[in-house]
């Protein structure tokens, strides 16, 4: 759970933003960072970056999400890896998750594994000038509303 940069933290805080109105008026919640999500099957927790859930049980836990509909990570050089390989292989196992979201905090790129039948996940893939759909939570959204005000230049290239 590194959190490095301030690109990082902008890309978590305007997704968080896009998807606040829109998922309350559909009787779900989007929790941010410290939210921690129980795998109660395998007795682990997960801290991602957003997680929504649309369970009423979800409502009511003060410890932890048990249910969660849409998972998104906003991926580090140091946790990339682990959010596309291990950590996915642990989400899939939660039967309620439709959506897992991948944003890069390094360049504009925004990945979406939607489960389909059986074990099936379709994957996608969004760039600058795109718009992507989380369809499960009937939300619609820029790919660059995610990377507003967003730098990717660092401080000796500034110079």
């Amino acid at each position: 759970m590194t959190r490095t940069n301030i690109p990082y933290n902008n890309i978590v805080l305007n997704f968080y933003t896009a998807l606040y109105s829109s998922v309350r008026q559909k009787g779900c919640r989007v929790n941010v960072l410290e939210a921690k999500v129980q795998d109660a099957k395998n007795n682990r927790y997960f801290y991602p970056d957003l997680v929504i859930s649309c369970n009423a049980d979800d409502f009511k836990s003060r410890e932890f999400i048990k249910h969660p509909s849409v998972i998104i990570e906003v991926l580090s050089p140091g946790t990339k890896g682990y959010d596309r390989g291990d950590k996915f292989k642990y989400y899939r196992q939660f039967s309620s998750l439709q959506e897992y979201v991948l944003v890069d905090s390094e360049s504009i790129s925004v990945e979406i594994y939607q489960r389909g039948e059986g074990r099936m996940w379709l994957y996608s893939a969004y760039s600058e000038g795109e718009n992507f759909t989380l369809s499960s939570i009937e939300f619609n959204c820029a790919v660059d509303v995610l990377y507003e005000d967003v730098s990717f230049e660092t401080e000796q290239e500034q110079q």
